[in-house]
């Protein structure tokens, strides 16, 4: 699950948690007060009702008095009025509900004072006494609608109209607060995918705004060592560049030097002289290929392409490969090849293929093919070149590419090669807006290289 989305469901919960707090506590405090001051209310009422019904009792008699008991009746929060004699008479009132108030009645008779019953949502029952002009007790039993407290959202359309602007209010603040806080992480990690895939200008701290918090910290710090690092790597593909550069002129008078000696050497020094040139032209090669690198990775040099057929381009190389390769007791076959063209520059595409298809030689297993195919796929060219050399371990894949690189046994330099074939058929490649990989395939190493038929955009 993604940060944002933990974070904006964390914020949700403890937004929904608050709220579900707020109101079991607004409804715990608030409860008891409202039925005690509805108490009080109903005590007072009972005496307003009382002295009202025995003034009017006493001036229009029991009639006067029906009437007002019976409006009394009609009020919106009163369901039914009961008088009461104490000889168990009915003045005023439905004979059925007598037994309703039994309890309440008999308390305020043994008390003389006015009894309120409130049992949750029930109806709440009322009784207080009753003194007629001619001198008979009786008793005034209300019963009232269930008292209520404050409803915050579900006693109407409103309530619901609140309820939902605060939920709504709610998601989009945990939404702007989770996309504040995230937004820092994807513009990092995309500044990392930027820097890990080659562009060493990628930064990130201009990105993230006016912040001043760890991120913005995090920002800078990722800025510094993106900073060393391109420094780093300029430095060293400086070097490198300067110090092939500075090798070429002493191996170039090593070489006159040494055609010298072989001219005057005898011939048991000739083996030696033989020995001497071979390194010498092995070391020369690797200089050719550090500075073919050094200029590809540098990115500054701007490679001229025009339109080439590649289908014959791959032909050339296979049958060079092949007059070299049968003199080992190996061979390249090449009879899977479609004809396709691609825009891009002759030598760097030429190198790329060549060290692919060269490095198949060298090291597929004796008396072995190196199958050579070219296929047009949606658009693309895909040039497979695969060996029957045993493959290299899985983890290992991504790093044949690396410069220098050696797996296993190559390391010991069995084969002649200098680790930098794969590392310029890479670059070059990817110069043509290409993509290489490797892959092991049927107890062997499979390079395949995938071009743009109508176009191959330089970076």
């Amino acid at each position: 699950m993604k940060l944002f989305v933990k974070i904006f469901l964390w914020y949700l919960v403890a937004v929904a948690m608050m709220f579900g707090v707020m109101v079991f506590v607004t409804r715990t405090f608030q409860t008891e007060p409202a039925f005690s001051r509805w108490q009080r209310s109903a005590r007072n009422q009972m005496a307003f009702y009382s002295a009202t019904a025995e003034q009017i009792q006493a001036a229009g008699g029991d009639d006067a008095l029906r009437t007002f008991l019976a409006r009394l009746n009609e009020n919106g929060s009163i369901r039914d009025v009961l008088v009461l004699q104490n000889d168990g008479t009915v003045l005023y009132g439905d004979q059925n509900f007598v037994g309703d108030f039994e309890n309440v009645v008999a308390v305020a008779r043994a008390t003389g004072e006015t009894d309120i019953e409130v049992n949750g949502t029930d109806p709440a029952l009322g009784a207080t006494s009753l003194t007629f002009a001619d001198g008979r007790p009786s008793m005034l039993a209300i019963r009232w609608e269930p008292p209520r407290t404050p409803s915050f959202f579900f006693d109407s359309w409103i309530g619901y109209m609140r309820l939902a602007g605060l939920l709504l209010t709610a998601i989009l603040v945990c939404f702007a607060l989770a996309k504040y806080l995230t937004s820092p992480l994807g513009k990092l990690s995309e500044a990392t995918r930027q820097l890990a895939g080659g562009d060493l200008s990628a930064r990130v701290a201009s990105r993230v705004g006016r912040r001043r918090d760890e991120f913005a910290d995090l920002a800078k710090d990722f800025d510094n060592m993106a900073a060393r690092i391109e420094s780093l790597i300029d430095s060293q593909q400086i070097l490198t560049r300067d110090i092939s550069h500075e090798l070429r002129s002493p191996l170039a008078r090593m070489n006159v030097a040494l055609e010298l000696a072989k001219k005057r050497s005898t011939p048991d020094a000739t083996p030696l002289l033989e020995r001497i040139e071979n390194e010498s032209n092995r070391l020369n090669e690797m200089i050719s290929r550090i500075l073919t690198l050094s200029r590809l990775e540098s990115g500054t040099e701007d490679f001229s392409k025009t339109k080439l057929d590649l289908a014959d381009l791959v032909r050339d190389i296979a049958a060079d490969a092949e007059f070299e390769a049968s003199g080992k007791g190996k061979s390249v076959v090449a009879d899977a090849i479609d004809e396709c063209s691609v825009k891009g520059n002759e030598n760097l595409l030429r190198s790329a293929i060549d060290n692919v298809v060269r490095n198949a030689v060298r090291y597929t297993a004796d008396a072995t093919q190196v199958d050579v195919s070219l296929l047009t796929e949606n658009g693309h060219a895909v040039l497979k070149v695969k060996d029957h050399g045993g493959g290299v371990p899985q983890n290992e894949l991504e790093n044949l590419f690396r410069p220098f690189y050696r797996v296993g046994e190559a390391r010991e330099r069995k084969t002649g090669g200098t680790g930098l074939g794969l590392a310029i058929a890479q670059r070059a490649v990817a110069v043509h807006g290409g993509r290489i990989t490797a892959e092991n395939v049927d107890g062997g190493l499979e390079v395949k290289i995938v071009l743009n038929t109508s176009s191959s955009s330089g970076r």
